[in-house]
């Protein structure tokens, strides 16, 4: 039986779970289904080199520029409401990229594609938190992370499929009908949680915004303008500026939209730094790993994305069973265990590439970073929203997921650089000597993100009794958790 949300009684975990999951699946699989597409929409809409960098990338400016606002404005508004918005308006930027008649109008609806995802992602990750009994945090979170891992590193497929059978013009169609499922049953099931009501932080609100736009800008650009131009230089002083004039408005606000209790808790600390870097290693390869296989290897779109299934299957077969294994042993073992395969099975690959060897040789490779993966982003989602109180929780995950964000842009970023300095695209050769100096790069991303990883709890001793307060002192969500 399905409980209503008319009812009063608590929805159904499984529908939540499910619901949510679609929820993060849609995000994560539009984020990089446009990889193995370019071509075809380079062709199609006749798009410059930039055109194709700012469809991949707008939608991750948007993306990143609004989460914390919007999981504040989620919190204020109601989460399930603040779903159900971002649902419907990601149908619609999804309805105007398909029917896009030019790179430009394409750019703009990612941008709002971005932006809905802003409002989708925090309020669904908070709605499946709070429904969660913490003694099966781990294992729910272990099935959320499988499914938004394995559209991730599916996107080139499905977007190889898709462009090589249909039409580029269907990785955006798709979504409709699904949302279209979705949302009613959403609206029947889901329950509403809001955060406490205080009054709005709006120049926190402000800075965040302009921090997140700012950074993100100067790692988007930085591949094309240079490190050392001007315009990168001077959004990433800016960037900097009003995320350090945030902190200080979060530390002396009386109604902080982040409350710094939070950033002074090792878990937090440690599931979003190591976030940021696993997420920096799996994007930056994802991106480059699509056109390797493409251009220096000689696939099809189709034969790039289906090239991707040992580390897709990896995702889905693992994170579940990773996650049930963390309610025994805690988060950090499997953190740092699994960013330690996630670098070992990248530096494996960058060394197969620069010896000339074809994909065979990296398929054992693909199925170790996979596992590592697999292993590691459930116990970090687990780590982050364990540490927040019920009140917070949005915040929190608004503040997770755009961590995530801000390392899907420094990986590419980063990987870009390094791919431009010892390679290039003149020829297969070339192209072949800069992805093997920039996977390499993505080991040495998860390798220092396992080091962070420490900071994360230990297995757990005890729970703690309620919160009545909502202020973390003790809640009945979060758990008391080993020594570090």
């Amino acid at each position: 039986m399905t409980p209503s949300a008319a009812t009063g009684r608590p929805p159904a975990l499984r529908w939540v779970l499910a619901l949510t999951a679609v929820a993060g699946l849609v995000v994560a699989l539009d984020q990089l289904v446009v990889a193995t597409a370019l071509d075809t929409i380079r062709r199609n809409l006749g798009a410059s080199m930039a055109d194709l960098e700012w469809t991949v990338n707008a939608f991750g400016l948007g993306f990143a520029a609004l989460l914390i606002p919007a999981a504040e404005l989620g919190d204020r508004i109601g989460r399930k409401r603040a779903y159900l918005s971002g649902l419907l308006l990601f149908a619609a930027a999804s309805a105007g990229c398909a029917l896009a008649p030019t790179t430009g109008v394409l750019i703009g609806a990612r941008a709002v594609q971005g932006a809905a995802a802003a409002l989708l992602s925090p309020a669904a990750l908070a709605l499946l938190t709070e429904a969660t009994p913490p003694r099966r945090r781990g294992a729910v979170m272990g099935v959320y992370a499988a499914v938004t891992g394995l559209a991730v590193v599916g996107g080139p497929l499905v977007g190889g499929a898709v462009a090589q059978g249909l039409a580029w013009q269907w990785i955006f169609w798709i979504n409709v009908p699904v949302i279209a499922v979705v949302v009613p049953l959403a609206r029947a099931v889901l329950t509403e949680h809001t955060g406490r009501p205080t009054p709005p932080d709006v120049p926190g609100i402000a800075l965040a915004a302009t921090s997140m736009f700012a950074l993100v800008w100067a790692l988007v650009r930085s591949g094309s303008a240079g490190w050392g131009s001007a315009e990168v230089l001077g959004t990433l002083v800016a960037g900097g500026v009003a995320l350090a004039a945030f902190a200080v408005r979060q530390a002396t606000a009386a109604h902080p939209m982040l409350p710094t209790r939070l950033l002074r808790q090792p878990a937090f600390a440690a599931g979003n730094l190591s976030a940021l870097l696993l997420t920096a290693s799996l994007f930056g390869t994802v991106f480059f790993l699509a056109q390797y296989l493409q251009v220096a290897l000689g696939h099809s779109p189709l034969g790039a994305g289906l090239r991707f299934l040992p580390w897709t299957a990896t995702l889905f077969l693992i994170a579940p069973v990773a996650g049930r294994l963390q309610d025994r042993i805690g988060p950090r073992t499997l953190i740092c265990a699994g960013l330690l395969l996630q670098g070992a099975g990248m530096l494996w690959i960058g060394v197969n590439a620069h010896q000339h060897q074809g994909y065979g040789a990296s398929v054992a490779a693909l199925v170790l970073s996979g596992a590592g993966t697999s292993m590691a982003m459930p116990a970090q989602q687990t780590t982050v929203m364990t540490a927040a109180p019920p009140a917070l929780m949005g915040k929190a995950a608004g503040t997770f997921t755009t961590v995530r964000q801000l390392g899907g842009a420094l990986g590419i970023a980063v990987m870009a650089a390094v791919f431009g300095s010892v390679g290039g695209e003149a020829s297969p050769a070339a192209f072949t000597d800069g992805f093997s100096a920039a996977v390499t790069a993505a080991g040495a991303l998860a390798l220092v993100g396992a080091a962070f990883g420490l900071l994360a709890p230990g297995r757990r001793r005890a729970a703690v009794p309620d919160d009545p307060a909502g202020d973390g002192t003790g809640h009945a969500v979060q758990e008391e958790l080993g020594a570090h």
